[in-house]
């Protein structure tokens, strides 16, 4: 096999041939031919060469001529003016009349001769060329639809975090790997990828390109054999770290992941030390949702109060307790300020958007909007078809009927055609009775077959005879 290495060349023999040693190295080593030496290069110098390793020794076969220097790249000296000037310039544009300046040099559109916007000689309001008033839609005012806006500065709620998500570590997993053989890593990792499910799957990629490639196929039975056996113990593992982790930040964590990880503890917590952290659990997450839901109730209050009604529907359709009713105080409040919020005054966009949010919240039967749009938009009516099952008084305030409840359960099979009727065949002639002298003819006996596998290829084999 041809290895590289670096060598010094010792001496020129007459014959020849070169002597040479290891770079480095005190004594010569062997002998090469002087033919393969480069030009330039002499006694004393070191090189890379190629050699083929023998039982005798080492055989050069090539010597690469040395690297030459490299050359230093030419550069171009930069001639400036001398000046010390800043490195960012600007250059603004010279003052005159440019587009939308009046007669009097005043910047704006739509400025009358008197200087205000929007306004002529007489203080109306000032047209476009369009002529659509010059003041489109003013706070609290309407626009040129004749609607009035809804767009009043509301404060804006704070930008709510998202949880942490878990991060569960590798302590018990490692552990239970390393306490298998080496032959089986491979496996166990698979299993805790994708279970037992994955490792059939896999097994059965495997013989597909096995298959291909003309290669015997693998059994899959063994390796799921030995995967469901190893399954509980490596599941026991990672259901550890998880629950560890999880408690480690039972109040930072998204109560989603928390609460994964306590349902798994059934089939997890196999030791007395895994179902005391699983207690453990349950009383963290317990804690952790009662707090959750106290926060939920002041963050509606606090919605309600400051006039985010649409946020607050929808923050009332996920309460972090589930099945925990809404306060009837609470409920009473949100449904008035749902009530208040779909009027006649508010713009068809905001009317959809406040009945989206009332046909998922709980008070959806309490609301009874103050008025409604004279023309719907299409927009606005199929909002209202899509929610009309959720909230059908209001959708037949618009003419919208709402759809048939669906009854729960599968479809009804419709029963089986009847069957035609056969006639009866002909009585048969009444077979004469036999004396009670006379002995009845035995019927034939079939052989019997026993169901034992051995019994029932004798009794095959005493049939056949």
């Amino acid at each position: 096999m041809a290895r590289r290495l670096d060598i010094e060349l010792t001496s020129s023999r007459d014959d020849g041939t070169w002597t040479w040693r290891a770079a480095g190295a005190k004594k010569p080593k062997g002998v090469l031919d002087g033919s393969l030496i480069p030009d330039g290069v002499g006694i004393g110098d070191v090189v890379k060469v190629e050699a083929e390793a023998y039982m005798e020794g080492l055989e050069i076969t090539t010597v690469f001529a040395p690297k030459a220097a490299r050359k230093q790249a030419e550069t171009l000296e930069l001639l400036g003016s001398g000046r010390d000037e800043p490195l960012v310039t600007q250059v603004l544009a010279p003052k005159g009349k440019g587009r939308g300046r009046g007669r009097d040099g005043d910047r704006g559109r739509g400025r009358g001769r008197d200087g205000e916007r929007g306004r002529g000689r007489d203080g109306e309001r000032g047209r476009g060329r369009d002529g659509r008033d010059g003041d489109r839609k003013g706070r609290g005012g309407r626009d040129n639809r004749g609607e009035r806006s809804d767009r009043r500065e509301r404060p804006k709620a704070p930008a709510r975090p998202k949880a942490p998500r878990l991060r569960p570590g590798r302590v018990h997993r490692q552990a239970a790997l390393k306490a298998l053989p080496d032959l089986q890593h491979k496996l166990a990792d698979e299993v805790l990828r994708g279970g037992v499910p994955g490792v059939r799957q896999a097994v059965d990629r495997m013989n597909e390109k096995a298959a291909a490639e003309g290669m015997p196929k693998i059994k899959t039975e063994p390796l799921v054999a030995l995967a469901e056996k190893l399954a509980p113990s490596l599941k026991a593992a990672e259901w550890r770290d998880r629950a560890e982790a999880a408690l480690a930040g039972i109040t930072e964590i998204d109560v989603k992941d928390i609460r994964s990880v306590v349902v798994a503890a059934d089939s997890g917590a196999r030791d007395d030390e895994s179902r005391a952290l699983a207690d453990q659990l349950r009383d963290g997450l317990t804690a952790r949702v009662d707090a959750e839901h106290r926060k939920w109730l002041d963050e509606l209050a606090e919605n309600i109060a400051q006039g985010r009604t649409v946020r607050a529907l929808r923050d009332s359709s996920r309460p972090p307790k589930a099945g925990a009713p809404l306060p009837p105080d609470m409920a009473e409040r949100l449904a008035a300020a749902a009530s208040a919020s779909l009027t006649s005054e508010v713009t068809q966009d905001r009317w959809a958007t406040v009945l989206d949010a009332v046909a998922f919240s709980p008070v959806k039967g309490q609301v009874v909007p103050e008025g409604q749009p004279a023309n719907p938009n299409d927009q606005l009516l199929a909002a209202v078809r899509k929610h009309a099952s959720k909230v059908p008084a209001i959708a037949s305030s618009f003419g919208v009927e709402a759809p048939a409840a669906r009854k729960r359960g599968g479809r009804r099979t419709p029963p089986p055609p009847p069957k035609a009727q056969v006639p009866p065949p002909p009585a048969a002639e009444a077979a004469p009775t036999p004396s009670p002298t006379e002995t009845p003819p035995e019927a034939p006996t079939e052989p019997v077959v026993p169901t034992d596998s051995v019994a029932a290829e004798d009794a095959a084999t005493e049939v056949a005879e």
